[in-house]
């Protein structure tokens, strides 16, 4: 996913290890000139490596900076590999996103973008990789996106293990809400022998049933409303299944790829 001000300096939130694939497939993030990129920075949320292995295809000769928790810094700094983004003096800048706070988002020039951006600590887990760091509040945030100018807001919430009131904090008042639609039910793994775990387990919502995410999210007042971070187990993803059904007469929508919204 990525976000933009004004089409023309974007804001990567997460990089997931396809993010080659991705800005391929969007004109709107390919080079303008020789060793240009209009990607100003990279929001990141937690230590999944589905949410920052992508950092390290990113490893030329651009500059950029990279938000996250300290927590999320220090961990991705343990690996070897991040001394790719080393490669000159000032190629990455790590800004600290400090659970609570305002913070802007900025331009590779160092002036700001006009979005600023909030992280919430909600309910999750550390990475397996990072496990024997023991858990924080800052090993998996959502984010609050706000355009200065204009005063929309929109709520990122790729990976939630439930309700919190941070959860609900997140989304209050937002013109749009993107939430974690990984798994459509608590044992849907192991009902497929895929996996001894349930959804639980792996710190993610399950949508379907009474206390299910659907339940909460289709009561928002929010203008688009999207589940995201979908598991290629989720029936939801298939357009003829009664999941897909429940969740369009709910008003939610199911991301794909391409997707594009104005907010």
């Amino acid at each position: 996913m990525a976000v933009s001000r004004d089409g023309r300096s974007w804001f990567l939130l997460n990089a997931s290890p396809e993010i080659r694939q991705q800005i391929e497939s969007f004109s709107a993030l390919h080079p303008r000139s020789s060793r240009d990129t209009p990607i100003s920075g990279i929001v990141v949320t937690n230590g999944d490596l589905d949410h920052c292995l992508g950092l390290l295809c990113l490893r030329e000769w651009q500059r950029f900076s990279v938000y996250a928790t300290a927590r999320v810094r220090d961990g991705f700094s343990r690996s070897v590999f991040a001394r790719t983004l080393s490669r000159f003096d000032g190629q990455v800048t790590w800004r600290v996103l400090e659970p609570g706070r305002e913070t802007p988002l900025l331009l590779s020039t160092g002036e700001p973008s006009g979005l600023d951006v909030v992280a919430l600590s909600v309910p999750g887990k550390a990475p397996l990789h990072l496990s024997d760091m023991g858990s924080s509040p800052e090993d998996n945030v959502a984010l609050r996106i706000r355009d200065r100018g204009r005063g929309v807001c929109l709520a990122y919430l790729p990976a939630v293990a439930g309700l919190s009131p941070e959860v609900t904090e997140a989304a209050h008042d937002a013109d749009a809400v993107f939430l974690d639609g990984t798994f459509w039910s608590s044992d849907e793994l192991i009902r497929l022998g895929a996996s001894d775990k349930r959804a639980e387990d792996m710190a993610h919502w399950p949508i379907g049933g009474g206390a299910g995410s659907l339940s909460w999210f289709r009561e928002l007042a929010a203008r688009e409303r999207v589940f995201i971070h979908i598991n290629n187990t989720n029936p939801m993803l298939r357009d003829d299944s009664p999941e897909r059904a429940e969740v369009e007469r709910a008003g939610v929508a199911v991301a794909y790829d391409g997707m594009e919204l104005r907010i």
